[in-house]
């Protein structure tokens, strides 16, 4: 009899920093229903404090400095073959600070998520706290989506939303809205991997159970019944 893990979808994680994204995946997996485990960690970054998080859990991990290369295709053939030995179902985007290429996306279409600091639309590429309190705006928040060709762009899986403060600076609602993100990205990658929420064309399909049982937008903590929007 197959043990339960061997039919868990494979998880890569692609990072840059600290990895605490990565560990909030990596705990979630944890659980025995949980539908996906995470197989291997890959980073741009010598040093990165990721690396640690892996070793900790026994993951497989390996450092793909692109300082080293001389060109961004070249960097990504090299991290290309790192993943194809890693054979994933999955690739997960947790603080990964380098735009992939067109090509890369293309071959792993509906197979690329990433977890970004704001409620997309709103609030692309950098600097996301920053520039949401200058636009004074009340509700602010991360989203995961699948990847596209474009800058933070592709179809949304889910969002959290965390209310903005009079008296927040650009630290306090980044602490805020982290944590939300650890919250938010072992449900949306559960979605995916479960095939409650799937890809078709450009646009999510949502199987019934999660449209009913499992919100995609909602107001941390993930599984509160209080929504927003």
């Amino acid at each position: 009899m197959a043990k339960a893990e061997d039919t868990r979808k494979r998880v890569c994680v692609l990072f840059s920093g600290r990895g605490t994204n990565m560990a909030s995946l990596i705990m979630a997996s944890m659980a025995p229903d949980y539908p996906a485990i995470i197989t291997h960690a890959f980073t741009n970054v010598p040093g990165a404090g990721g690396l640690e998080i892996a070793d900790f859990h026994n993951i497989a991990s390996a450092v793909v400095d692109h300082k080293a290369f001389d060109s961004r295709e070249a960097h990504e053939a090299a991290l290309l073959e790192k993943i194809e030995e890693a054979k994933p179902d999955i690739i997960c985007l947790a603080g990964y600070m380098r735009v992939l290429t067109e090509s890369f996306v293309r071959r792993f279409r509906g197979k690329v998520l990433n977890i970004h600091p704001s409620l997309l639309p709103a609030f692309k590429g950098v600097d996301t706290h920053h520039r949401a309190l200058l636009a004074g705006v009340r509700i602010h928040g991360a989203t995961v989506h699948f990847v596209d060709e474009t800058l933070d762009g592709g179809p949304i899986i889910a969002q959290a939303a965390v209310s903005v403060d009079p008296a927040d600076t650009d630290d306090s609602l980044a602490e805020r809205v982290l944590e939300t993100e650890h919250l938010l990205y072992p449900h949306a990658l559960a979605l995916v991997t479960s095939g409650k929420v799937r890809l078709s064309g450009s646009r999510i399909v949502v199987s019934d159970g999660a449209a009913t049982g499992q919100p995609a937008l909602f107001s941390p903590p993930v599984g509160s019944t209080q929504r927003v929007l």
